[in-house]
C-alpha cells in the first residue's frame, strides 16, 4: 500500500513588538471614536431645548402680567441663554439644587458667591459635595463638580461676603438668583440691585430705569419654600414686604454647622451636633438642668473660639426648642421654580411668575401664586425714599431714637450709624452723630447716644443720613421735631 506522505508546515513564532504595535492602533482607532462619540452627545445634549425655542407658543412672556420682552422663537433665541450670565448667590442645600439644574438646562457661564465651609452634616443633602470635601469652599467645590460632570459648563466661584464684591461686578449678570439662608443679606442684596439702576428720559420725555438686573429670591424652612421674581422698579422689592416677616422662629441646619455668626448658632451648633457625637441616639432632656447644663458649656466654648458673645444659659434653653431641619425635596421643588423663572427671564418663553411662588407641605402639598403689591413708602424702591420724615420729640436721646428705627416695622435695621447734615448752601454743616463701626470710631461717638436731639442742636427739617449693614443705599431722613 502506498502513502501519501504530507510535509508538515510550521509556522515560525508570533511577533510580540508587531501585535502590540497593532493593539495600540486598535486602541487609539476606538479610543477616538469615543470621543468623537462623546463629542457629539455633548453638543446634542440640548437639542430637545433647542427644538422648543424653534416653536412658536401660545404662552409667550408677552402674554403674561408681568411682560418683560416678545418671545421669539429661533436660534438665537437658545443662543442667548447658552451665552448668559448667571450669578449664584448662596452654594448650600438651596444652592447645590439651583447650579445642578442651570447646568443641565444649558447655562454654559455662572458665578457662584458662598462663604462657608463644608461640615459633614451638609452631605446629606448638599450633593455636590462628598466626605473628602469637609472643610473646603463650598463655592469652590460645587464650581468643580458642575464642571466636571456636564461638559462646557464654566462655574466661576468666589469665597466671600456678598458685600466684598464691588458693584461693577454685580453689573455683569443677566440674571442674579438668590438662594441665602437670611433675611439680611437678602435686604442688602435687594437694595443694592435697586441703587444700580439709573432714571433716564427717552427722546419722548418718558422715564424709565437703566441697568436693571432681575433678582430671583428662593428660600426654604422645612416642608415651607418660596420663590419670589424680583425686577427693580417694576415690581415690589423685598424691602416692600419686610412688615410682613415674622421673625426667625428657628435656624437652618446648613447655617449653624458652618462658621457661626451669632450666639444662636453656637448653641444650635452644640444641640444638633456636639451632643449626638457624645450621647448617640440618647434625646436631650429639656428639663434636665445637667443636659442644658453641657450644651450650654459646650455652646460657651464654641462662641469663644469664634468671638462671639452673648451666649447666656437662658438663650440655650429657648434656642433648643427652635432648631428646622432641611428638607431636600422642598430644596429640589424651590430651586427649579427659581432656575424656570431665570430661563424664562432670558428667552422671553413662558410668562413670567407674578411675582411670588408659596409651597407648603407640611400636611399634603399645597401652593399658591400672588402679586406682592409695591409700597409707596419703601425705603429703597419708593419715589419718597429719598426724604422720609420722622416725627420725634426733643427729648428723645439718640439712643432711643435708634432703637426706634429698628423696631419701626417698615425700617427694622440693625446696627444703624447716623449722620446729620443742617443748613442750605454755603453754610450747609455735615457731623457724624454716632458710628457703629469700627469699634475705634463707635468708642469715639457712643458718648452721644444719651444726649437728646436738642442737646445734639438737632432741629425740625434737618437731614439724618443711615447706613445700616441690610441696606446698600443710604436711608435719608428728615426730622420732625415736637
Amino acid at each position: 500500500m502506498n502513502f501519501e506522505s504530507k510535509a508538515l508546515k510550521i509556522k515560525s513564532p508570533p511577533n510580540i513588538c508587531a501585535y502590540a504595535v497593532k493593539a495600540v492602533r486598535l486602541y487609539l482607532k476606538f479610543h477616538l471614536i469615543v470621543c468623537v462619540l462623546f463629542i457629539s452627545m455633548a453638543d446634542n445634549r440640548f437639542v430637545g431645548l433647542r427644538n422648543v425655542f424653534a416653536r412658536a407658543s401660545a404662552f409667550g412672556n408677552e402674554t403674561g402680567t408681568l411682560p418683560n420682552g416678545e418671545y421669539e422663537p429661533s436660534e438665537d433665541t437658545f443662543a442667548a441663554l447658552r451665552n448668559a450670565k448667571i450669578l449664584v448667590i448662596g452654594a448650600g442645600g438651596l444652592g447645590c439644587e439651583i447650579l445642578k439644574d442651570l447646568a443641565l438646562s444649558g447655562v454654559t457661564y455662572m458665578h457662584v458667591i458662598d462663604l462657608d465651609t463644608i461640615d459633614v452634616t451638609n452631605l446629606n443633602r448638599q450633593f455636590l459635595f462628598r466626605k473628602k470635601d469637609v472643610g473646603r469652599g463650598k463655592a469652590e467645590v460645587a464650581a468643580e463638580f458642575v464642571m466636571s460632570r456636564v461638559p462646557g459648563c464654566q462655574v466661576i466661584p468666589h469665597q466671600c461676603k456678598i458685600q466684598d464684591m464691588p458693584r461693577s461686578f454685580y453689573e455683569e449678570f443677566n440674571v442674579i438668583i438668590s438662594g441665602l439662608d437670611n433675611v439680611e443679606a437678602r435686604r442688602w442684596l435687594n437694595s443694592m440691585l435697586h441703587g444700580i439702576t439709573t432714571r433716564q428720559i427717552d427722546e419722548d420725555g418718558e422715564e424709565y430705569f437703566d441697568g436693571i438686573i432681575p433678582m430671583i429670591d428662593g428660600g426654604t424652612e422645612g416642608f415651607k419654600g418660596q420663590a419670589r421674581l424680583i425686577i427693580p422698579r417694576c415690581t415690589a422689592c423685598f424691602e416692600c414686604t419686610i412688615a410682613s416677616i415674622a421673625p426667625a422662629t428657628g435656624f437652618a441646619m446648613c447655617t449653624i454647622a458652618e462658621t457661626p455668626r451669632i450666639p444662636q448658632h453656637c448653641i444650635a451648633y452644640a444641640y444638633m451636633s456636639l451632643w449626638e457625637k457624645e450621647f448617640g441616639d440618647r434625646k436631650v432632656d429639656t428639663d434636665s438642668v445637667t443636659d442644658m447644663n453641657w450644651i450650654y458649656e459646650k455652646a460657651l466654648e464654641r462662641a469663644k473660639a469664634y468671638g462671639i458673645e452673648g451666649v447666656t444659659y437662658f438663650l440655650t434653653m429657648g434656642v433648643v426648642k427652635n432648631i428646622i431641619p432641611a428638607v431636600a425635596s422642598t430644596n429640589a421643588t424651590i430651586a427649579a421654580a427659581c432656575c424656570n423663572e431665570a430661563i424664562k427671564l432670558i428667552t422671553f418663553a413662558g410668562q413670567s411668575l407674578n411675582c411670588n411662588y408659596m409651597i407648603m407641605g407640611n400636611e399634603g402639598f399645597y401652593s399658591s401664586t400672588f402679586e406682592y403689591e409695591r409700597n409707596r413708602d419703601c425705603i429703597v424702591c419708593s419715589n419718597t425714599a429719598l426724604a422720609r420724615v420722622v416725627k420725634s420729640s426733643k427729648a428723645t436721646t439718640l439712643k432711643e431714637f435708634l432703637n426706634m428705627l429698628k423696631e419701626n416695622p417698615s425700617f427694622q435695621l440693625k446696627e444703624p450709624s447716623v449722620s446729620c447734615t443742617s443748613g442750605t448752601g454755603s453754610t450747609r454743616v455735615s457731623r457724624n452723630l454716632y458710628l457703629a463701626r469700627p469699634p475705634a470710631l463707635r468708642k469715639a461717638t457712643e458718648e452721644n447716644l444719651s444726649k437728646t436731639l436738642t442737646e445734639l442742636g438737632l432741629f425740625s427739617g434737618d437731614f439724618l443720613g443711615i447706613t445700616d449693614p441690610v441696606l446698600f443705599m443710604p436711608l435719608n431722613i428728615e426730622l420732625e421735631l415736637s
